[in-house]
């Protein structure tokens, strides 16, 4: 009986203290730690005026040529963060097949650009999460006098408005760099002076 008396009251006392360890202590713990970097914690939005207007995580469509373009989107209707997801299509999809093909030729023609001029990956192929906010360098650069001239802005300006930027390898070796698409776009609106031309 003295046996089984002990056997519960440690079954019990482990039970509570681990209770208090997983249920109390660790989430006290990670909720103050993240108070640190409360902006991220948040889910690092993008306020104009006191209003959200976004995330430095989730990509956005955006519309005319006065705006860099985000990778294509496979998200719902497109970056819809309630149905984050691929296209789910293989590489011997003809569906697939067909879908970079007009995407390559609508970049192609939106940017200016020879038949020749190679195009990104990141232009014409969307991300696993359909989220991603951020397109690699080549493919801004290739935008760039695009937007620059209907902008109205000089190319060099824009161009300075990419490398500003432009993020760096994760841990200084993890990734390639990338550019946040929504962050550039708010900053090109918000640049003084700049007036819209039709292309």
């Amino acid at each position: 009986m003295r046996t089984l008396v002990r056997e519960l009251t440690t079954a019990l006392v482990s039970t509570v203290a681990l209770g208090i360890l997983v249920c109390g202590i660790y989430p006290a713990a990670l909720w103050g730690l993240s108070r640190l970097f409360s902006h991220k914690a948040d889910g690092s939005l993008v306020l104009d005026g006191g209003k959200v207007v976004g995330s430095e995580l989730i990509g956005q469509h955006f519309a005319g040529d006065k705006y860099f373009t985000s990778r294509p989107s496979s998200a719902g209707t497109g970056y819809d963060a309630a149905n984050s997801s691929g296209s789910n299509l293989g590489p011997l999809s003809q569906k697939l097949i067909d879908g970079v093909k007009d995407n390559v030729a609508a970049y192609r023609k939106q940017n200016g650009l020879e038949e020749t001029t190679p195009v990104p990956a990141d232009a014409v192929l969307g991300s696993s999460s359909g989220l991603d906010p951020h397109i690699s360098v080549e493919n801004a650069l290739l935008q760039a006098p695009r937007v620059a001239r209907v902008r109205g802005m000089s190319a060099e300006i824009v161009r300075h408005y990419v490398e500003e930027h432009t993020e760096g390898r994760d841990l200084g070796f993890l990734g390639e760099p990338r550019v946040n698409v929504f962050l550039l776009n708010r900053s090109l609106d918000l640049h003084p002076g700049a007036t819209e031309r039709k292309p």
